[in-house]
Order: C-alpha cells, then sequence, then structure tokens
C-alpha cells in the first residue's frame, strides 16, 4: 500500500516509492560510511528513510530527525547494495529540498550555508574567497568548525589558469563533438583537469566546445535542499550548450550525478523537456572515452603503480567501475593496484567537509591508510572532491604521493 505522504510536492510518487520498496533488511549497512563509523541504527540508510517517512507523514518533528539526515554524505552506495531497488537518492534530494525552506538554522550556521552556496558554484567569487582565505589560516584554531574547516581544504597557492578556446579542433580525422563542462571549484583549484581533458580528447579525434557562457552545474546547491538556486544555474547551461553535440562531457563526478538528476530537479517545470535531453547527452569523461575507444595510446616511461579510487558519484550513482580501469590497463608500464575498502567514499560529498568536518576528516584518513598501505606511485581519481581531500590528507601526514585525475594521467603519459 503507498504510504501516505502529507506533501503537495510534485515529487511526492518518487518519495512514497523509495519509502515503500524499503524491507529494512540491512544489506545497505555495510556501504554505508556513516554507519560503519558511528554503528548507530538512525545514522544508516534503512534507518534514514523511517525518520523521512515519519517526517513527511507528520508522525516526527523534522528537526529531530535533522541531524541524522545532515550526516548523510548521499555518497549512494546504499542504491547498488539494496537487494529491492531503492531509490534512495530521489527520496535524499527531494526531502532535502522540501526542508530546506522551512529549516531554522543558527546565525553561524546560516551565514556558513550562505558562504557555500553564494560563493562555491561561481568560479570568480571563489577564486577571489580562496585567495583571501589565505590570510586567515593563522586564525584556524579559533575559528567555528564550518569556516575551520572552508579555510584547512584550501591549498596553500592557487595554480595559474589554464585557459582553452572555445573551440579544439579534433587532430586527425574526427570521430564525434562534445561539449565540455568546466564546473566551477575545480577550475579554481585544479584547472589542469579540464585543460588536460580537452587535449586528451581532442588528441583521440574529439573536437571539443567549451562554452563560453556556461557555468555551474548545480549539483552543490542541489544537493544541500536549495533547488531554486539549482534550478536557476542549470537553466544557463541548457541555453550555452550547442545544439548537435553528441555528448556533454564532464570532468567531475559530482558534476555528472547531479545533471542525470535534472529529470527529477524539473519534474513539472516548463523545462522538463530540456532537462531530460540534458542529461541523456550527460558523460563522464572516463565513460565516454572508454566508450570512443583510444586512438593514441599513451605511455610511461617507466613503470609506475597506480591506485585508481573510486569516486562515489561515478561508482555507486553512474555504475561507472571498469571503464576508467579500462583506460588505465591500456596504459604501457602503468600498473594499477588495488586498496581494501575500494568502494567506501573517502568524506568529500558537496559540502560534507564544512558541515560535518570531524565525519569527513575520519573517513579522508581511512581512505588515505588504505591507499598508502598499496604502496602506489601515484593516486588517480575521477572527481575534484576526492582529489583535494586526499591531497589534503596525504600533506596532514606529510605524505609526497601525487593525486591527479585520470585526465591528468592519460594526458602525462602523452608527454613522457
Amino acid at each position: 500500500m503507498r504510504h501516505q505522504i502529507i506533501s503537495d510536492d510534485i515529487r511526492a510518487p518518487e518519495m512514497a516509492e523509495a519509502i515503500e520498496k524499503c524491507v529494512h533488511c540491512g544489506f545497505c549497512l555495510a556501504a554505508c560510511p556513516t554507519y560503519s563509523l558511528l554503528g548507530e541504527e538512525m545514522d544508516s540508510p534503512r534507518g534514514r528513510i523511517y525518520l523521512m517517512k515519519n517526517v513527511l507523514e507528520e508522525r516526527l518533528a523534522a528537526e529531530d530527525a535533522q541531524p541524522f539526515i545532515d550526516r548523510c554524505l548521499g555518497c549512494m552506495a546504499c542504491v547498488p547494495a539494496c537487494p529491492s531497488g531503492v531509490a534512495y537518492g530521489d527520496l535524499l534530494v527531494a526531502y532535502r529540498a522540501l526542508q530546506e525552506p522551512v529549516r531554522q538554522r543558527s546565525p553561524l550556521d546560516a551565514l556558513a550555508r550562505k558562504l557555500v552556496c553564494e560563493t562555491l558554484p561561481y568560479p570568480g567569487r571563489f577564486r577571489l574567497a580562496a585567495s583571501a582565505g589565505k590570510i586567515g589560516r593563522a586564525l584556524l584554531p579559533a575559528l567555528p568548525p564550518a569556516f575551520a574547516a572552508m579555510l584547512s581544504l584550501l591549498p596553500a597557492t592557487l595554480p595559474p589558469a589554464r585557459p582553452l578556446p572555445p573551440l579544439l579542433p579534433a587532430r586527425g580525422e574526427r570521430r564525434e563533438v562534445v561539449a565540455l563542462l568546466l564546473g566551477c571549484v575545480q577550475q579554481a583549484l585544479a584547472p589542469e583537469i579540464n585543460y588536460a581533458a580537452a587535449h586528451v580528447l581532442a588528441a583521440n579525434g574529439v573536437e571539443v566546445h567549451i562554452p563560453p557562457r556556461q557555468g555551474c552545474c548545480g549539483s552543490i546547491l542541489l544537493h544541500v535542499g536549495e533547488e531554486k538556486g539549482a534550478q536557476a544555474i542549470a537553466r544557463r547551461n541548457f541555453d550555452a550548450i550547442p545544439e548537435g553535440v553528441d555528448a556533454i562531457i564532464t570532468t567531475a563526478a559530482g558534476c555528472g550525478s547531479g545533471m542525470k538528476d535534472y529529470p527529477l530537479l524539473f519534474k513539472g517545470q516548463p523545462d522538463a523537456e530540456r532537462a531530460r535531453d540534458f542529461s541523456r547527452k550527460v558523460m563522464d569523461f572516463s565513460a565516454y572515452l572508454a566508450r570512443l575507444g583510444l586512438r593514441e595510446t599513451p605511455a610511461f616511461s617507466s613503470e609506475c603503480r597506480v591506485v585508481y579510487q573510486d569516486a562515489c558519484h561515478l561508482l555507486h550513482a553512474q555504475g561507472h567501475q571498469s571503464e576508467p580501469r579500462a583506460l588505465l590497463e591500456q596504459v604501457p608500464n602503468l600498473r594499477l593496484v588495488s586498496i581494501a575498502d575500494a568502494g567506501m567514499c573517502c568524506g568529500s560529498a558537496g559540502a560534507y567537509n564544512i558541515d560535518q568536518p570531524e565525519l569527513a576528516a575520519e573517513l579522508g584518513r581511512r581512505k588515505v591508510a588504505s591507499i598508502l598501505a598499496a604502496e602506489p606511485d601515484m593516486v588517480v581519481s575521477g572527481n575534484i572532491g576526492c582529489i583535494m581531500q586526499m591531497r589534503a590528507e596525504l600533506a596532514r601526514q606529510q605524505k609526497t604521493l601525487p593525486v591527479l585525475h585520470i585526465a591528468e594521467a592519460l594526458h602525462r603519459a602523452r608527454s613522457e
């Protein structure tokens, strides 16, 4: 029987279906990062489903459930682990969108959230804030946890920009035409990722368009419940991406996962059809290149042991486990080595480092411990958040180990 959700939200059927499918079997427990850390039922996916159900049916006050919902990373590890096919992500995103507009936050918490929502999605603002943030590093011990977390994740210096032209022609015979999304935070923290991706694609016969009017995809806002803001900046990309491209390429797993959620975000809206069409074309860089096939095979000059770290929103949310590994296995002298708990989140999930700094840091420590145990020469990932999380933890441990995006690894192999 369909649960009687007290909501006039257009996505109520999706929320009810997710709740109805959960049989509380417990298969999700072993996959859940917060349950592995805290061991509390309400910090597991089935516990959170129970809490959200009771809030939506007006059997529980939202503020009583909120701490447990806030501790969810949204990593989606529970989704492939669930034998009943519960669409936990649909429930979580819709629930947060319902609760955020009516939520009462403390002044400090509200200020932190405002800084996140008005800074991270805008590369220019973020670069200015990051530059100014270097001054505040001396104040870290005296700052509230959320603000200290923001500053501690920033590199000592921002890398120089790596500008790309609006069009990068394919080398040799043109195979396909794509649009490359640059992202927001990534442009400031690691502009070399998009630079490498564009040149690797071009070297493999892909014509790469870099639309100048593009912006943030909205995933950061979507995952924290700021639905209206996410819709507004997503529409900007609907207008910016040229028609006729074979794919819309993203180099950030979190962005790709968020754009796959556009049909739910725009359900019942005038732009619903545009959102569906846009979402269908979105592909992760590694998944796209693995499908297309490498025309140019790069190589390292000497043997390099590489750990490929699975970004949650690429592995669990988009289901791409084999594709990035298949690309790396084609590189001569590159040897993939496995790690324990490879599918467990590293603790970086949108604004999670800011909202839950202690839990994020502990997950980061665990991930880096697993990586170091494998004794690699390099770590490769597919998401800027994961890359910055691992770099920050390695720096805290005073370990020197390069952490690169898969596009950077392929580009570096081309130049050796």
